[in-house]
């Protein structure tokens, strides 16, 4: 049931995770003091060793991203479209803006997105082609992507969408108010914030709290300690996003979580928020027979960006799994970024 918020705010499209921070909230009664103590503590990262990347390993990645265009799996080509989104966009700008032009709707929509929060100019006669679209998460990234470059035609189409009988299209369109950055957009997101669906009020209150409402930031918190753990990875990374370091303990807690799967999530969102303390997971998890675990290792490194991880990452540009080659490739590109 899930599967969608976890495509977009862990491993796809959105969480986007990496874009500009929204305005920071005010500072108001701190969290912190709600949390409960944590009687474990997470693995100590190992002192940062100087370690230069080679060219002929950023060439590797570089070739390794635009092989994943051509996968003949539409979820593939849409996590490599993310890959490049956040590693090097300037290399793949073309890449990109072709991509608006992909069979498969979630690559459409990956592209749209990108187009969107990079403002490619480049790409906006085809976004206009695409505003008809076939498929309602493409037309919802279209119309973000419009309003980002500045035609705000029809951005009012949005309002329609949050009224779909989808919670799906309303939780797509929750999270493109949010990304949109504009503090109109939260007279949308209010009424929303009881809607009838879980995965739509975490996309709701992740949105909130990219514009700097403290009510998605309470909301966001509630779900890190949620007993559910697909709740919890999509609130780390949602925590994480406006880069505020306020916030940064709701995060750490999830370093010692029962699942390793939500502490790979958590090791990246503290990557976000610049603090390494995740390492030692992330680099544990690029170990695990379990592909899921690899690419969520290769993704949490990607966001801690310390140099020497780049000996544990380049083996895996070998890997069996096409997801983990995308993910390792674009972790690189960001260390070597």
């Amino acid at each position: 049931m899930r599967r969608f918020l976890l495509f977009t705010a862990i491993l796809g499209t959105a969480t986007v995770i990496g874009c500009a921070p929204a305005g920071k909230p005010k500072p108001q009664q701190p969290l912190a003091a709600k949390l409960t103590p944590r009687s474990k503590q997470p693995p100590a990262a190992p002192p940062v060793r100087q370690v230069t990347i080679s060219p002929e390993q950023v060439t590797a990645a570089t070739v390794e991203l635009r092989a994943g265009l051509k996968s003949s799996d539409g979820l593939i080509r849409a996590h490599t479209i993310e890959a490049m989104r956040q590693s090097t966009p300037t290399v793949f700008e073309k890449e990109i803006v072709a991509a608006l032009e992909d069979p498969a709707p979630i690559a459409r929509t990956a592209a749209a997105l990108a187009v969107g929060e990079l403002k490619l100019s480049a790409a906006y006669p085809a976004l206009l082609k695409l505003a008809a679209d076939e498929d309602n998460f493409v037309q919802i990234a279209v119309r973000f992507a419009l309003h980002r470059l500045g035609d705000t035609r029809l951005s009012r189409d949005l309002e329609l969408f949050v009224q779909s009988d989808n919670a799906r299209i309303r939780g797509m369109t929750a999270m493109v108010l949010g990304m949109l950055e504009e503090p109109s957009a939260v007279k949308l997101l209010r009424p929303m914030q009881g809607d009838r669906d879980a995965i739509v009020r975490l996309q709701v209150a992740e949105a909130l709290w990219r514009l700097g409402q403290e009510r998605g930031l309470a909301n966001l918190a509630a779900a890190a300690v949620s007993a559910y753990p697909d709740d919890q990875m999509v609130a780390f990374i949602a925590l994480a996003q406006p880069r505020d370091r306020r916030i940064i303990e709701h995060v750490r807690g999830g370093l010692t979580a029962d699942y390793e799967e939500v502490r790979l999530v958590a090791a990246r969102a503290m990557g976000m928020l610049g603090s390494d303390e995740g390492y030692t997971i992330a680099t544990t998890g690029l170990k695990s027979v379990d592909p899921r675990k690899r690419t969520l290792g290769a993704l949490a490194l990607g966001a801690i960006s310390r140099p020497d991880a780049i000996d544990a990452l380049s083996p895996l540009l070998k890997d069996n799994n096409t997801d983990v080659r995308v993910a390792t490739a674009g972790a690189i590109l960001q260390l070597a970024d």
